[in-house]
């Protein structure tokens, strides 16, 4: 039976006739997958068991390792992960076929190193789909989240490694509620969230990379309107403080961690190489302009975060606000 998933506003049909891939997608979704015999979807994704290359005898050479033909795509190898990818478009949606056919390299890499080829394979089979998708729809990714404080709801970015996402799961512990950990896809208007475990220090389960363990995102909001842009900050610092930022500095902050984050390092070439052989949606996606459209039209600030949390960024907002109206 099929499971679906919605995430960055899509919804997505996901069917494996392998178990150890079954397991991966269930754990990259968060516990999210359910069983659903409804097998409509925008993104309907397929792991197959066969094991031989797809046929692309007589197609146009798309790149080193991609052809197309009809506007289908096939990707010898997609993301360095050891699956072969075939997509095609149809009225309905997109189909992503998948068969792991790994060399040598990729076989012994993801023994070695199984967080990483964990990570690879979850963005290649069911979330780069996904935000590709988005993007034909007219939304782009983006290394930001947004969550509610207290009745205000920011829309949060920061560099990897700044604190984001401890920052994310104590809005969580404090009754919150936030689209997703790293990645969501924005329109101007509406943030989507990447349905994902959440990582942090500490964590109970899988390990990953920078010493940081995943566990479940609960109270996880499928998309929210945020009403201001808070950009992450971390310097010397006691207690945390809120200053006024201009649109174009808020705007950058979210374009410059999105393109530097590593979870996307492997998106952009992947959604180029769809869009190149489909013609299907926007050969680059629009970060520049949906970040713009969140900062020109909402209140921006830079959070620096101290080695103490009070006071809460619930408080620091009202002071903003009190000062707006002073």
């Amino acid at each position: 039976m099929p499971w679906s998933l919605d995430t960055v506003g899509e919804r997505v049909v996901v069917e494996s006739s392998l178990a150890w891939v079954a397991e991966l997608l269930a754990e990259a979704a968060g516990g999210e997958l359910e069983s659903h015999s409804d097998t409509e979807g925008a993104v309907r994704v397929n792991v197959e068991a066969e094991r031989s290359p797809f046929p692309t005898e007589g197609w146009n050479v798309l790149a080193r390792d991609a052809r197309d033909k009809g506007g289908s795509v096939v990707i010898r190898n997609v993301c360095t992960t050891g699956f072969d990818l075939h997509a095609t478009c149809t009225e309905l949606g997109v189909d992503f076929t998948y068969r792991w056919r790994p060399a040598a390299r990729e076989r012994a890499t993801g023994a070695l190193l199984r967080s990483r080829f964990h990570l690879l394979a979850r963005a290649a089979l069911i979330q780069y789909p996904a935000l590709w998708w988005a993007g034909v729809e007219g939304r782009a990714p983006l290394h930001a989240s947004a969550c509610t404080v207290e009745g205000s709801t920011p829309l949060v970015t920061a560099p990897s490694g700044v604190g984001r996402s401890t920052f994310v799961l104590q809005v969580l512990a404090e009754g919150g509620t936030a689209t997703g950990d790293n990645l969501s896809a924005g329109d101007g208007t509406t943030v989507f969230g990447l349905a994902e475990p959440i990582r942090v220090e500490g964590g109970s389960g899988r390990r990953m990379p920078h010493g940081r363990q995943e566990v479940p995102m609960r109270q996880r909001a499928p998309s929210l309107e945020p009403d201001s842009v808070i950009v992450l900050t971390r310097g010397g610092a006691t207690a945390p403080s809120l200053s006024a930022l201009s649109p174009v500095a808020a705007a950058r902050s979210v374009v410059t961690s999105t393109y530097a984050a590593g979870e996307l390092r492997r998106f952009w070439a992947f959604a180029a190489t769809l869009a190149a052989g489909t013609g299907v949606g926007p050969p680059h996606p629009p970060v520049m302009d949906v970040a713009s459209a969140f900062a020109a039209r909402l209140p921006c600030y830079a959070l620096e975060i101290g080695a103490r949390p009070a006071p809460t960024l619930a408080e620091l907002l009202r002071e903003q606000e009190a000062k707006a109206w002073a």
